[in-house]
């Protein structure tokens, strides 16, 4: 009988999350070349390539994504085991406090992650503005929180750094309007800012409405009424960047930043700030959080 090795399948399903071998080594505490070990020692087991160059880049093969769900369930189900019989599974919880316009698509990629290392860590996951969620982890209310800002303050660090774009309903039409109608919500960091740089293009905009409610924006902006801007991959589902041509003025930078990491004393806040600069960083890398392109190979 042939026994599949579970560390090397852990190794593997670590590749395909993390991005590569580098990443993967340093979420398993393995060196890069024992985990490359591990992965050519599981494809001589099944006789098969599980990883291919394309160009600059490293992706699945056909028989290494068909692998992929299968590797998936037979590391969760291994580590559901251990925790069920051995009672030695890490618990607790963590708070994390983001901003309403950055939950999609890499923190909720990030906690599928964690979830699968940490099973029976309870993670709070809060959104809110970044005033106020700067002032909650002063209080104490946050292990780690996100911000969207034009700096960084101290004791912070700069996960991605991306321009700015307008973003409406697809194949919306409003932005042609004038006054341009604008939806933001009134703690919004970027409304003041937006508002600065179409007084100096001198372009007239109108509030669509006054709300704090982000639903109620969205279901704004999706209707076509009005439009408004996000931080470049971070859209929502149903908005697009606007295709304006240069019709509207081009917008600043911004910074996701991360504040709580370097006060961590806890190894779960460790591992989750960890996963947060890995998905920051292909988003950064203008990669897609989540599919199976890799980018570098041990």
């Amino acid at each position: 009988m042939r026994n599949l090795d579970l560390t090397a399948l852990r190794s593997f399903v670590a590749i395909a999350e993390t991005g590569g071998v580098t990443r993967a080594a340093g979420v398993l505490n393995l060196t890069q070349s024992a985990v490359s070990m591990q992965i050519k020692r599981l494809e001589e087991s099944l006789d098969l390539k599980l990883l291919e160059r394309a160009g600059r880049q490293v992706v699945l093969s056909p028989a290494g994504e068909q692998l992929l769900s299968y590797a998936r369930r037979m590391v969760t189900l291994n580590d559901e085991i251990m925790d069920k019989l051995t009672d030695k599974g890490v618990e607790g919880s963590v708070s994390l406090g983001v901003p309403h316009d950055i939950v999609y698509p890499v923190v909720s990629k990030v906690l599928q992650q964690f979830r699968a290392q940490f099973p029976n860590v309870q993670v709070d996951l809060r959104a809110s503005f970044t005033r106020e969620l700067q002032d909650g982890l002063t209080r104490g209310e946050y292990d780690l929180i996100l911000t969207t800002e034009e700096g960084l303050m101290s004791q912070g660090e700069t996960l991605s750094r991306a321009r700015m774009s307008w973003t409406g309903a697809e194949g919306g039409t409003i932005w042609r309007q004038r006054p341009l109608k604008l939806g933001f919500s009134q703690r919004c960091m970027f409304r003041p800012l937006v508002q600065k740089v179409l007084d100096r293009e001198g372009i007239e905009w109108v509030m669509a409405m006054e709300t704090d409610s982000d639903r109620t924006i969205e279901a704004t902006i999706g209707a076509d009424l009005a439009i408004c801007v996000a931080i470049e991959g971070t859209e929502p589902p149903h908005m697009v960047p606007i295709q304006h041509g240069g019709a509207l003025p081009e917008l600043p930078v911004s910074l996701i930043n991360m504040y709580g990491a370097k006060q961590a004393q806890s190894p779960v806040v460790s591992s989750l700030a960890e996963l947060l600069r890995q998905g920051y960083g292909d988003l950064k890398s203008g990669g897609r959080v989540g599919t199976t392109v890799l980018r570098e190979v041990g």
